[in-house]
């Protein structure tokens, strides 16, 4: 009886996270008479592509999904690379700084987002980078840097003290452990800390409007709103359509690497 019910709440969970998907496949699949009527059915009675053709002509889709991933796979690489080094050390350095440094990283996630939009702003106006692909990112990894600490902080302090201490009896310093003995068992962990930012910049919007202001170096989400019209009415059936492309990325990601992010997932979920 308690497995059957474990069960059935675990299929309304699923079916209460798909049904957002599955509307938007319906939309995406409507005549704008369906969309336009009084109690639109979930099932399209007529289905059509047209939607995501006109998605493809009315806005350069191609171009700011390309310019979104070049933007996501940088801030998540360097985002990775950076936040490596820094928890090792917080990890297998403890003391006085190291504490204050991750409370700080903890209280820096406690502000708004928008807090700290004017701030970089300023900063990337002064270095020029503003309307770039190269300031977003610069936003970006800042923006998931704490986090990402945070994730594989936690990594990092799974793996036994003993296994570094066999490599330095064999010779192994601080980095080429860190590189050949440490960053192997961090497999998991980086992967799943790299999909993280990877989402997390795939997303990200707030950013993309301040800093990015030409058409040109649009990223897929502020592609997405230009589907709204200068009233304010959104072409419904375009915008599904190319909402619903714009998740296949961030699905295919996690169909590769599920495995791999569900051990390294386990395996940082250690007491801080």
């Amino acid at each position: 009886m308690r497995t059957g019910l474990k069960y059935l709440a675990l299929a309304g969970y699923v079916v209460f996270l798909a049904f957002p998907l599955v509307w938007l496949l319906s939309t995406a699949l409507k005549t704008p008479r369906e969309m336009a009527a009084l109690h639109p059915a979930l099932i399209p009675r007529h289905p059509t592509l047209a939607n995501f053709a006109d998605a493809f002509t009315e806005q350069d889709l191609v171009g700011g999904g390309l310019r979104s991933l070049v933007v996501a796979v940088a801030a998540a690489v360097v985002t990775v690379a950076l936040a490596l080094p820094a928890a090792y050390a917080l990890a297998r350095r403890p003391g006085v700084l190291n504490r204050v440094a991750i409370g700080w990283v903890l209280v820096s996630q406690v502000f708004p987002v928008i807090l700290v939009v004017i701030p970089l702003f300023m900063v990337l106006r002064r270095l020029e980078l503003v309307n770039t692909l190269a300031g977003l990112t610069l936003v970006h990894v800042t923006f998931v840097m704490p986090f990402a600490l945070w994730m594989l902080r936690g990594y990092v302090r799974a793996v036994p003290r003993e296994v570094e201490e066999a490599a330095a009896v064999d010779g192994a310093g601080r980095l080429r452990s860190l590189a050949s003995v440490v960053a192997p068992l961090l497999a998991p962990g980086v992967v799943a800390t790299l999909l993280f930012s990877f989402i997390s910049s795939w997303n990200e919007f707030l950013f993309a409007l301040v800093v990015l202001k030409d058409p040109e170096v649009a990223t897929l989400p502020l592609t997405l709103v230009r589907f709204t019209g200068p009233e304010g009415v959104a072409r419904l059936g375009p915008l599904a359509a190319a909402s619903l492309l714009a998740t296949v990325p961030s699905l295919l990601f996690f169909a590769v690497i599920q495995r791999r992010l569900r051990s390294g997932l386990m395996a940082g979920a250690v007491k801080g």
